[in-house]
């Protein structure tokens, strides 16, 4: 069953799009970007599910298939999708699955470790190492633990310790949405990889990352660039993964600059 859907509204253009955020974040985090491209775009995001004011995942299926499904009810073709991280796939899965609603992508950071898995393993042998301690401390069951591990390497920088509290709790009461997104994110449980698919994605397509992110999400975006059709690739200077927060300014121009070549109709 797909869970309530919140979601709320930035700015008042002309170009509908949705937005979809990462893992352990709400659709707040959309409000920089949507303030910047206010003019230019009505921007629909929404809580995923286990997120911000959406309802909650019973825990049957697969994550994303419910995370994608919410979306795909939201979009009112033709759309232009952004997503971040984990939302990023989701926008990133529709466009292949459902080529005929989407009009754009603007992909920053996706996590689809599947493709790099193919292309570059040893970026992701290099990524599992590291993240070795975070699945330990999701297998003893320390959920404040993974968090803060997690939060280490794709979060923005802030010491856990400097965290609000409530933002803290926030994100250990939701720290199990992490492995239960592996099968897609890691394993391509959809068949994306497979043959063809991402052909099917051609409408354009922005890839986005932080100049100082993860060496595992530079191999995805590389391994995204030689898969779609129709797409080009920017980096942030001095930015990491939470890029559409600490540097929405500079996301939004990308954006901008990118759909001055997507006509509306």
């Amino acid at each position: 069953m797909t869970p309530e859907i919140n979601a709320r509204r930035f700015g008042h253009g002309p170009r509908p799009a949705l937005a979809i955020h990462c893992s352990l974040a709400h659709s707040g985090a959309w409000r920089g970007i949507g303030a910047a491209l206010s003019d230019e775009m009505t921007l629909r995001a929404f809580d995923l599910p286990m997120h911000g004011r959406s309802g909650d995942w019973d825990g049957q299926g697969n994550i994303h298939d419910v995370a994608t499904e919410m979306a795909l009810s939201l979009l009112e073709a033709p759309m232009d999708l952004i997503g971040h991280s984990f939302g990023a796939t989701v926008a990133m899965r529709l466009a292949i699955e459902h080529p005929e609603l989407v009009r754009s992508i603007t992909l920053i950071e996706p996590v689809y470790f599947a493709a790099a898995k193919q292309d570059d393993p040893e970026a992701m042998a290099e990524y599992n190492e590291q993240n070795a301690a975070f699945e330990a401390a999701l297998a003893e069951g320390d959920a404040e633990t993974a968090a803060r591990l997690f939060n280490r390497v794709w979060g923005d920088g802030t010491k856990w310790d400097q965290i609000p509290e409530p933002t803290r709790a926030y994100m250990v009461d939701r720290i199990g949405f992490i492995p239960a997104s592996s099968s897609f994110l890691g394993e391509d449980s959809a068949g994306l990889l497979a043959p063809g698919m991402f052909d099917r994605a051609s409408m354009p397509a922005l890839l986005v990352e932080g100049s100082a992110s993860p060496k595992a999400a530079h191999a995805i975006n590389a391994s995204l660039m030689r898969r779609l059709p129709d797409v080009r690739r920017v980096s942030v200077e001095g930015a990491g993964h939470m890029v559409p927060i600490t540097h929405a300014a500079e996301v939004a121009e990308a954006i901008r600059d990118f759909l001055k070549d997507v006509p509306l109709a």
